[in-house]
């Protein structure tokens, strides 16, 4: 929903589109965004949530409400955001969701609801934004995508499948927009302190702040550079092991990516995933 007594600073032209603005990660992109002179529409599930964040950022800010698995609400975000504020230059598909715990008590909720989230999400922004952009030549869009989008981490089965799978989608898009003006990027960080993470190991790696991603989205604003990983060592170093003989590049992966089987602490997760357990037949 908008707020109707925002409206974009006269004479503004760059209008960005964030999903899952309202809190962590999202909403430290909305913020740099609109620090860097944008409109941005804030999308989230929580429509309350993304008219108070646009209003805490200010006058070209407006916040949507956003289910990011149905075509047709992220249909009407855009086009709303877009008679709010103009054509929308950047979108930013960051809403995510993540279950944790041994595949096989995975609830059926849970896996539904990051296939539809993380991957059919993505695959909606990008089938939605992208035609509009190519048809005017130009635009952006960055996708927030996972350090588990190269790496298998245990106790992470589905959330990885879906982030494997938005980064194989993007690379087949982006060939098929080359030339087209339209830029692709993904972005993909290692453990963030968010609601998301919380009660996950970070391995050997520090844990991330929201702030760190949203510098990587910042940094590629018109930039083609596809992959970018937090840290930056991640990509090289992944590809570098895969070439290990397989007892050493298992031996190698044990000790760097951690076991969230073994090693989060679920009752730090009680609260976030309580959503995965309403309406459950298991």
């Amino acid at each position: 929903m908008t707020n109707p007594n925002q409206s974009p600073r006269p004479g503004a032209t760059r209008v960005a589109a964030v999903t899952g603005g309202a809190q962590g990660i999202g909403l430290a992109i909305a913020k740099d965004l609109y620090k860097a002179g944008y409109c941005v529409a804030i999308g989230d599930l929580d429509a309350a949530a993304a008219t108070s964040a646009a209003e805490a950022l200010g006058p070209r800010a407006g916040g949507f409400a956003l289910d990011v698995s149905k075509s047709e609400s992220f249909e009407k975000f855009l086009a709303d955001s877009a008679a709010h504020f103009s054509d929308i230059d950047v979108l930013v598909n960051n809403a995510g969701v993540m279950w944790v715990g041994r595949f096989d008590e995975e609830p059926e909720r849970a896996l539904r609801s990051q296939l539809e989230v993380n991957l059919m999400g993505t695959i909606h922004g990008v089938k939605l934004a992208a035609p509009a952009m190519r048809k005017r030549g130009r635009g952006q869009i960055i996708n927030i995508a996972s350090a588990a989008s190269l790496l298998t981490t245990p106790g992470e089965a589905t959330y990885a499948a879906t982030k494997h799978g938005v980064f194989g989608y993007l690379k087949a898009v982006r060939e098929e927009l080359k030339s087209s003006g339209v830029i692709i990027n993904v972005i993909m960080p290692a453990v963030v302190d968010t609601k998301l993470a919380v009660g996950t190991s970070t391995g050997v790696a520090k844990i991330l702040q929201p702030e760190d991603v949203a510098q990587a989205v910042m940094s590629v604003i018109g930039r083609s550079k596809f992959e970018v990983t937090i840290p930056g060592y991640v990509a090289p170093l992944n590809r570098f092991i895969n070439i290990l003989p397989r007892p050493v590049r298992e031996w190698v992966f044990g000790a760097m990516v951690p076991n969230q089987v073994k090693d989060t602490d679920a009752s730090a997760r009680v609260e976030y995933e309580a959503q995965f357990k309403k309406d459950d037949n298991k």
